[in-house]
């Protein structure tokens, strides 16, 4: 498959990923943490099972590449709590834009740290500009808000789904993308099923069908597909450009959560996108 047609795929994916951010939003209003984070990995579980058919690759899991699971799968785990208290104090727009916009700086500058990546002035100039967004968007002028708000909360997704990015371009060399993204899901649901062994798992067939379809479409095409899109252009394209098309998410997840939660468009939180989103642009530059 040529780079082309991952391009096509990955705006796919962030379209899906938009979307996620509502649905999110709807079922954090009623259920606690572990069962919300139990049933999104069970449920994106299953939808591998079809996937995995399909592409008739025998599982296997060397020594390293099960490394790269634990590693991934701890970060995953952490990145859905992380944005289940965000998005349950926050708001899912707002959420949406830290994440999406920040991510991409953070895996840079990780990048670019354990690498020791040498950065042109285009990418310094990236980095000043995607700070300053981030200044703006997590309200960092007043440290009082940030701590006792959701935006740290943002912050911290947007650092995991760096480390998460980087994972899983290094992770092709020691096992295939899908059954990667299949063993996480494996991983993070035995994981999060023993957390909530005193808790009520069951408590979701007393949901309504909005409910139903807003954890479905999560699970499925927000994780299974939008995730395992996400892996394999990672290792495709590189984690540094695959992130760039992160940018995309917060325009699908603003009108989203606009048209289904009646949020208002904060003018900070577009403000700041925006300088993001030309840092990010300017990171990945050509010269």
């Amino acid at each position: 498959m040529k780079n082309i047609h991952f391009t096509y795929l990955l705006i796919l994916a962030m379209f899906f990923w938009g979307g996620g951010w509502s649905a999110l939003k709807i079922i954090t209003s009623d259920l606690s943490i572990e069962v919300i984070v139990f049933w999104r990995f069970f449920i994106m579980s299953l939808a591998f099972i079809p996937i995995l058919l399909f592409l008739k690759k025998p599982l296997i899991l060397n020594v390293s590449g099960a490394k790269f699971v634990a590693s991934s799968s701890v970060l995953n785990i952490a990145f859905m709590v992380f944005s289940f208290y965000g998005v349950k104090y926050g708001l899912a727009g707002a959420g949406s834009v830290i994440i999406t916009t920040l991510a991409p700086v953070m895996t840079f500058i990780l990048v670019a740290l354990i690498f020791k990546t040498k950065l042109s002035s285009y990418q310094y100039g990236g980095l000043f500009l995607g700070l300053v967004g981030g200044v703006i968007m997590l309200e960092l002028n007043d440290l009082s808000l940030f701590l006792n708000g959701s935006n740290i909360y943002f912050l911290l997704c947007a650092i995991s789904w760096a480390g998460v990015t980087i994972l899983a371009q290094h992770s092709h060399k020691h096992v295939h993308p899908i059954h990667y993204s299949f063993y996480i899901a494996l991983v993070a649901t035995t994981a999060s099923f023993i957390y909530a062994k005193d808790v009520d798992l069951m408590v979701v067939f007393e949901q309504g069908s909005r409910f139903w379809i807003s954890l479905i479409y999560l699970a499925v095409l927000g994780q299974s597909v939008a995730t395992t899109i996400f892996f394999i252009a990672s290792g495709k394209l590189g984690s540094q450009k695959t992130s760039s098309f992160m940018f995309l998410v917060p325009i699908f997840s603003l009108f989203s959560a606009w048209l289904i939660l009646d949020e208002v468009i904060q003018m900070h939180i577009i403000l700041g996108g925006t300088l993001s989103l030309f840092a990010v642009i300017l990171i990945n530059k050509k010269y």
